[in-house]
C-alpha cells in the first residue's frame, strides 16, 4: 500500500476516535504530498525515497515549531507539535540506533578514503543517499562529524 493510501486510512480512523492532533498532522502531511505530486515536474507519482523526504520535512518542521514554542513558554503548543511528529513517525521505516548509523558512516568513510573535515561533504552525499528515512539527518552529520574529527 502507497504512503498516500496509509495516510488516508489512518485520517479515516482519525476522524472517526476525534483525535484532532492526528488529523492534523495527517492532513499536513496529505497536503505536502499533494504539493509534491503537482510541483510541476511532470512525474506520475512520488518515489518511496520522495515520500520518506517529505516525511522527513514535516516532522523536522514540527521539532523546530516544538523548540520555538518551548522557547517562547507556550508548552502546551510545544507538546501539541511533539504529538504530532509522533503521529508522522509512525510511517517512517524503523530508525537505526545510533551505533548503527556510526558504523555505517566508518565504512563509508573506509570506502571513500576520507579522513579529513575537509571530506565530509562526499561523506555526507553517500550517507543521506544510503541511510535516508533510517536515519535523521542530524544524527548522519554527527557521525560523520565524530569519525572524521578523530
Amino acid at each position: 500500500m502507497s504512503l498516500e493510501k496509509k495516510i488516508m486510512e489512518e485520517m479515516k480512523a482519525a476522524m472517526k476516535s476525534k483525535n484532532k492532533t492526528a488529523l492534523e498532522a495527517l492532513r499536513a502531511v496529505k497536503s505536502a504530498i499533494l504539493l509534491a505530486k503537482t510541483d510541476g515536474s511532470g512525474s506520475e507519482g512520488l518515489s518511496e525515497a520522495d515520500e520518506i523526504s517529505i516525511l522527513q520535512k514535516q516532522i523536522k518542521m514540527r521539532r523546530d515549531a516544538a523548540e520555538q514554542f518551548s522557547e517562547q513558554g507556550r508548552s502546551e503548543m510545544a507538546e501539541n507539535e511533539l504529538n504530532q511528529v509522533e503521529v508522522i513517525e509512525k510511517f517512517l521505516p524503523e530508525q537505526l540506533s545510533e551505533e548503527d548509523v556510526l558504523a555505517e558512516v566508518t565504512k563509508i568513510i573506509e570506502e571513500t578514503g576520507a579522513s579529513e573535515m575537509k571530506d565530509m561533504g562526499k561523506v555526507m552525499k553517500l550517507a543521506n543517499e544510503r541511510l535516508a528515512g533510517k536515519a535523521d539527518g542530524k544524527a548522519i552529520a554527527d557521525a560523520v562529524k565524530k569519525q572524521l574529527g578523530k
